[in-house]
């Protein structure tokens, strides 16, 4: 089921989380987070909205990680009701496909109910300082990726974060599968 989140509450503050990563390590939010700010990305395996847009997410995380952007991926589905979303399964695309970022497995889906996140993929820029200033969505696309040519949303609004510690004004919410929460299959 397609959701939307809420518009962006500027300023809100990043909760705290300490994840295990497919790369063996234990994450937390100071571990990723960049001097000029950071990305926090819900997204899993098996959405067709997060897999129309991975290479542009991996693009623009790339990109934005050259700009002192500190990203991190985190997956909240419950594993057992999709199992394409089990830690191991999260590992094995995170090799495939080379992410650029620490891609966490928040199991107990606290991290996902801390940051009030809806759907996959939902986005959550951050100041320097840690204020939410971004909560819009990747670019255009939705089930499908849009043309190459695309204005790029989410990068744009967090290169304005890194450059002035603000986002813009104007977002537009990103669209994805809804969180798989446990117990509401």
């Amino acid at each position: 089921m397609a959701a939307t989140p809420p518009v962006c509450d500027f300023d809100w503050p990043a909760p705290d989380f300490t994840l295990p990563a497919t790369d063996g390590r234990t994450v937390s939010f100071a571990d990723v987070a960049g001097p000029k700010g950071t990305l926090v990305m819900f997204i899993c395996n098996h959405c067709p909205y997060v897999l129309a847009v991975l290479d542009r997410i991996q693009r623009d995380a790339r990109d934005l990680v050259s700009l002192g952007i500190g990203v991190v991926a985190i997956s909240s589905n419950d594993a057992d009701a999709y199992p394409k979303d089990s830690f191991d399964n999260m590992t094995a695309l995170a090799e495939e496909r080379g992410f650029v970022f620490p891609y966490l497995y928040d199991e107990d889906q606290s991290v996902a109910a801390a940051y009030g996140a809806v759907c996959t993929p939902d986005f959550f820029g951050f100041n320097a300082n840690g204020g939410l200033q971004y909560r819009g969505r990747l670019d255009a696309s939705g089930r499908n990726a849009a043309h190459e040519d695309m204005r790029r949303e989410l990068f744009e609004a967090m290169k304005q974060v890194a450059d002035t510690g603000r986002g813009p004004a104007d977002q537009i919410p990103s669209m994805g599968c809804s969180i798989k929460w446990k117990g509401k299959v």
